[in-house]
């Protein structure tokens, strides 16, 4: 693990972000090249017998919007509806997630698509390779720009426990004003819960003070008097994620909803025999 590959927090404690390192990302990507391409290939040798029988204007035309197709839309949906994976992650074990740890979304997986016609398949890599090799936690452009990386799912050496809200401190969060917390702080936060037990108690005790006092100055009201720091933070990481899962709830229903509503025939208009 390189420094590049950790979050270094007080007394000098490094937690590991779980970050995968070049080399897997660059087998990935070439992975997802070679698909990528075959795919390309297999749609344009698919349009061979309709690109004769339409002008030049429709020929280009159906040229670039396949190659829009199998470059950008077809990643995204992969992406985006296998939560961060692609052929060449599933492969090598990584996930694409946010800079925070959570899910990555279209608007992430969006972002990274375009990008990736510039700096992968534009310069053949090379462009990607770079910016990974000299940048933190192996992060392209399009990564930079979407807010998000590549960590390990196999390999890592111990997956993050679940946490859970604690006791007494559920109808405050409900209530509570929790803004945007900033990717960093959260993801410290989510790697020092995770490595409690294993720092010294003194050690233990200032970290956990500095976190949830960082914290705190993204929650309102403040938690009970008396509130141990570490519950704290756990009660707004767990909260922050129950809000984000019911909001990804809600936005899925509504889209299922609304593309039944596109099926139905209009009101009044009878169903043809």
């Amino acid at each position: 693990m390189t420094d590049e590959d950790s979050i270094l927090i007080g007394e000098g404690v490094v937690l590991d972000s779980g970050a995968a390192p070049v080399p897997l990302r660059m087998v990935s990507g070439a992975i997802d090249m070679v698909a990528t391409l075959m795919l390309l290939v297999a749609g344009f040798a698919a349009l061979d017998n309709l690109l004769p029988a339409v002008n030049d204007a429709w020929q280009r035309a159906i040229v670039i919007a396949w190659t829009v197709v199998g470059l950008v839309v077809v990643p995204v949906l992969v992406e985006t509806l296998s939560r961060g994976r692609s052929l060449g992650r599933w492969a090598m074990g990584l996930r694409v997630v946010r800079d925070d740890g959570g899910p990555v979304s279209a608007r992430h997986a969006t972002a990274r698509a375009l990008l990736a016609v510039l700096e992968v398949y534009g310069t053949a890599g090379m462009l990607a390779v770079t910016v990974s090799a000299l940048g933190s936690r192996g992060k392209r452009i399009g990564d930079y720009v979407a807010g998000t990386y590549a960590m390990r799912t196999r390999g890592a050496k111990r997956a993050l426990p679940t946490l859970a809200m604690p006791v007494g401190l559920g109808e405050w969060a409900r209530t509570a004003d929790i803004t945007r917390l900033p990717d960093g702080l959260a993801l410290t936060a989510r790697m020092f819960l995770a490595r409690v037990d294993s720092i010294h108690p003194p050690s233990r005790v200032r970290i956990g003070t500095l976190l949830s006092q960082q914290v705190a100055t993204h929650v309102a009201p403040p938690p009970p008097q008396g509130t141990h720091p570490e519950a704290f933070l756990v009660a707004v990481l767990v909260e922050r994620r129950d809000r984000e899962w019911r909001i990804e709830s809600a936005r899925m229903a509504r889209s299922t909803s609304e593309g039944e509503a596109l099926r139905r025939l209009p009101f009044g208009i009878p169903d043809a025999d």
